[in-house]
């Protein structure tokens, strides 16, 4: 396609590989919201885009695949790839695409920290007997799935879902609702098995720190109860940067 151009990087810049999926979803998604592509186009070829960006034919796939995820093109087979009329933006929307690597977790995980530390404090003050009764029986699930060699994700989240009710705001509830199960980071990633102190120690630190949240709130301790989800959800992102170092060096 003659009307899609972009420059070549200049041959001083570093470029990181990992930035050159996101510099290729940059650049095809901003030709198709300023309408340089427009909707029914087929993009530029993968040959092209590799000879653009210089880049390999994997990157290239994957920056296909992150702007098929995010609604903007689709590929049809033994044809091309194709621009669709833009998603409504009006609503809140975090996409599959959105959880694809490390990076993406940690982002999640730091807007994690800033709702459900103080969804942690509201539930200290609000919380019923049917809500800690549901998180014990989450904790329980937790340390049973532990023993049983499970990942214990479901338990996992449903006491960060007990959580989020035991505030009396539906808002919390419904936004822990939408994000679902990906709010775990080892939905994506095998954070357990890769977890330098070892799987079993890494979940029994998790099952300790949904512990110290829980008795915080049933003793109505607001600010212990934000303390408590603060530095479990922080632990979890410190983890997650170091695997992310890890990857680079």
């Amino acid at each position: 396609m003659e009307s899609w151009k972009t420059p070549s990087a200049p041959a001083t810049r570093q470029r990181r590989p990992r930035g050159l999926v996101q510099e290729i979803v940059n650049s095809l998604t901003a030709s198709i919201r300023d309408g340089v592509i427009k909707p029914g186009d087929k993009l530029p070829t993968e040959s092209e885009i590799m000879a653009r960006f210089e880049v390999s034919r994997t990157v290239v796939r994957e920056a296909l695949s992150k702007l098929q995820a995010s609604g903007l093109v689709e590929t049809r087979h033994g044809i091309g790839t194709f621009a669709l009329s833009l998603p409504d933006t009006s609503n809140f929307k975090i996409s599959g695409c959105d959880f694809s690597t490390l990076a993406d977790v940690i982002a999640l995980l730091e807007l994690r920290i800033s709702l459900e530390t103080e969804a942690a404090g509201l539930a200290a003050q609000r919380r019923t007997d049917a809500n800690l009764a549901a998180m014990e029986a989450a904790l329980k699930g937790f340390a049973d799935a532990i023993e049983l060699d499970s990942e214990a994700v479901s338990s996992d989240y449903a006491f960060h879902m007990e959580v989020s009710r035991a505030t009396g705001n539906r808002h919390f509830a419904d936004l822990m609702t939408y994000l679902g199960t990906v709010i775990i980071p080892r939905t994506r990633i095998d954070t357990s098995n890769s977890a330098p102190e070892g799987r079993l120690k890494y979940l029994l630190q998790a099952h300790g720190d949904h512990e110290n949240i829980f008795n915080a709130i049933r003793n109505h301790d607001s600010d212990g109860a934000r303390a408590a989800m603060r530095t479990h959800l922080s632990n979890s992102r410190e983890r997650l940067r170091r695997a992310q170092l890890s990857q680079v060096q």
